[in-house]
């Protein structure tokens, strides 16, 4: 999405090297004066420790997810495993010799 004329028009950029909306200059896209009151904090890059605590927090995360979604998929997955497992074993039967001899009268 493009930004429309009057941003593009302005000198400085709304919330971009400390010129914010102004309530004074209502209107004006940027003030003068940059803000007051606005304090923001910042870590290095190379200070932080971005994987601190993330093989325990996945752990423990993960059985959480884990056992509030299991009771939605292990019962039809059971469900469906012993179908399967029925239909595998009848349809074995029905081609072997005593099948086809049970069903050769219908």
């Amino acid at each position: 999405m493009r930004p429309s004329q009057i941003l593009r028009s302005s000198e400085l950029p709304i919330g971009k090297y400390n010129h914010y909306l102004n309530k004074d200059t209502w209107g004006h896209l940027g003030c003068i004066q940059p803000q007051k009151g606005i304090i923001t904090y910042q870590v290095s890059a190379n200070r932080q420790n971005v994987l601190a605590g993330a093989s325990n927090d996945a752990i423990f995360n993960t059985w959480r997810r884990f056992s509030k979604q299991v009771l939605y998929w292990a019962p039809p997955l059971l469900v469906a495993y012993y179908a399967m497992d029925w239909a595998i074993k009848r349809n074995e039967y029905l081609n072997s010799k005593p099948g086809r001899a049970e069903t050769a009268g219908s």
